[in-house]
This record gives structure tokens, sequence and C-alpha cells, in this order.
């Protein structure tokens, strides 16, 4: 459920429309799968202008939001707000290690120096007659 806080006011060309939308985050963290609980606040400020204003005529009728009928539409509004104020890669903490891309596991879970011997598969042939060798 998001939460708005908005401010309405008449001016000379339209209604002029600012506001805050607030509301829960949940997903996932970037790094380590771990799940993310958060707040997402996004803020807007946006021009709704009357029907032939000079607003009308000095721009493309996609370029400006407009009163129709006395009402305005806050949904794309809205909906730009909160997607512009997601987080590009939402993290459970900024320190977060992530997993290790051999095993798995959750590093930060991991000891000290975690390592995995691996043979890069271009000598793995070599590796195997040193094996026999021995």
């Amino acid at each position: 459920m998001l939460e708005l806080d908005v401010r309405i006011e008449s001016v000379t060309e339209g209604v002029l429309v600012t506001g805050t939308v607030t509301g829960p985050l949940n997903g996932e963290c970037g790094r380590c799968l771990d799940p993310v609980r958060s707040e997402v606040v996004g803020e807007f400020v946006e021009l709704f202008a009357y029907a032939e204003s000079t607003t009308d005529e000095t721009t493309d009728q996609d370029e400006v939001l407009r009163v129709q009928d006395d009402y305005i539409d806050l949904d794309p509004v809205v909906h730009d707000a909160v997607v512009l104020a997601l987080p590009f890669t939402p993290l459970c903490r900024p320190d977060c290690g992530g997993l290790c891309p051999d095993c798995g596991e959750k590093l930060d879970d991991l000891p000290d120096g975690h390592t995995h011997d691996k043979i890069d598969p271009r000598w793995a042939g070599l590796n195997r007659l040193l094996d026999k060798k021995e």
C-alpha cells in the first residue's frame, strides 16, 4: 500500500502538484539473495496544464499532462516517482559479500581465505598425465 503526501496548487497555467509517495519495498539482495525489506520514497512535481493555456500552445500534446474535465490523473506521476526511487540493485546491507562463485555459499558465512582449487580446463589434460606418473 502506498502513502501519498500531496500539495495541489492552482497556478496561471494549470494545477501544480507536488508530493511524496512512500511504500514498502520487498525483494531480494542482489548479491546474496537474502530477503530485503525496506521503504521506498519518491518525490514528484508535475504541472497539469489547463486546456487552451499558453503551455498548451508552446508544448506538444504528449509533453505535459492536462487537466481533463476538472480532473487530474496522478497514476502515471506516482508510478514514475516510485519506479525512479527503486534501488538499481537492492542490498541487504552495504557491505554484503555476496555468494561464492564456486560453491554458492554466502561469503560472509565462510572462513577468511575461502578458496577452491580450480584447474583451468585448458590444462586439465596435462594434469591427468601428472596424476599417472605418481
